[in-house]
């Protein structure tokens, strides 16, 4: 018994020595002192040793096992502290090496558009004011002198909430609110959401507009082409022109489409201006008399004009977009494309 105990315990220490991991350490562990560990098959056949013998047999396994413990505990503080090493070896960090940078995210081409027209608006003395997404069919037809039988009131093209109330299809709601609140002089921009049963490559069921509103004395046509062609200017380069044709809109008399001289081809003619040389950007007009009655505005003193411009539309001009699903996707290999 004697010497299997010493050939247990010489065979383990070997094996502990040799352990180059602590999982191996561990299968050695449970190949010795395990519940089916050769040393704990000798104790079970304790049993089997003849009593005068036991207390003899009980002493050399003891010791059997607290040697091979001790080279255990001993290797297993030594595989520890070289696992340590080798972690800290792997997560060390080099703080002499330049730092990985992290891409910077960019704003959506609209948001871009929408602060440039504040912030060209704004030097011009136009204040903002922010209407409601919400509205009533007063406000967006009716007091924009909107026949009951005009198309733009069908189910096709408004999203009705109710008989009453409706996602506003334009933000020209807002000049009525604004006339309302305050008297003249009035100068204001409203930009928002505006919704419209529309979907295609350049048109989405909702987008950005940003309404103009100027009322005062001796306001003319002059005074909105002026004050287009530095808008124009400021968004599209110093070189371009403008110039207005005639068009309808219910709430201004005369109404106007806004075109600009292609900033791409000069006014030559190309793809973007199919040929043209004029993009048309927006539409705008004089403000109709029956709209500034509506609002208590005096007509025999004062007049006015008004605009509304697409920011899509713009944004897809300026950063030369041709699907105008990509501005709501914010893909980054569109927008670092985008030069501000």
């Amino acid at each position: 018994m004697r010497d299997k105990l010493n050939e247990i315990k010489d065979r383990a220490l070997l094996q502990i020595a040799g352990a180059e991991g602590l999982e191996a350490l561990n299968e050695v562990r449970n190949t010795i002192l395990g519940k089916k560990g050769e040393l704990t098959a000798i104790l079970k056949g304790m049993k089997d040793v003849s009593p005068e013998d036991r207390p003899k047999v009980g002493k050399w396994v003891n010791e059997t096992r607290e040697a091979i413990e001790s080279c255990l505990s001993t290797q297993l503080k030594k595989l520890e502290s070289e696992a340590l090493k080798a972690r800290y070896s792997a997560e060390k960090i080099d703080v002499t090496m330049p730092a990985k940078m992290q891409p910077k995210g960019r704003l959506n081409p609209v948001t871009l558009v929408r602060n440039q027209l504040i912030d060209i608006f704004g030097s011009m003395g136009f204040e903002v004011y922010e209407g409601t997404e919400i509205e009533t069919d007063y406000y967006n037809f009716t007091a924009l002198n909107t026949p009951d039988d005009h198309p733009a009131r069908d189910m096709q093209d408004t999203f009705y909430l109710s008989p009453e109330f409706l996602l506003r299809t334009q933000t020209s709601a807002g000049q009525v609110h604004a006339m309302e609140a305050g008297k003249p002089p009035i100068k204001i921009i409203s930009p928002g959401k505006v919704f419209r049963s529309d979907d295609d490559a350049t048109h989405s069921p909702m987008f950005s507009q940003m309404e103009g509103l100027v009322v005062d004395k001796g306001i003319t046509l002059c005074d909105l082409k002026g004050m287009l062609d530095k808008f124009c200017k400021e968004i599209f380069g110093q070189e371009v022109k403008t110039r207005l044709r005639p068009s309808y809109f219910p709430f201004t008399e005369p109404s106007v489409e806004v075109d600009v001289s292609c900033f791409q081809c000069g006014g030559s003619g190309c793809k973007l201006c199919k040929g043209t040389g004029w993009i048309e950007v927006l539409g705008a007009g004089v403000v109709n008399t029956k709209v500034l009655e509506g609002c208590g505005i005096d007509t025999n003193e004062y007049s006015g004009f008004a605009f509304g411009i697409g920011m899509e539309r713009i944004a897809m001009l300026k950063y030369g977009i041709n699907n105008i699903k990509l501005l709501f996707e914010s893909d980054l290999r569109v927008l670092d494309q985008l030069e501000e």
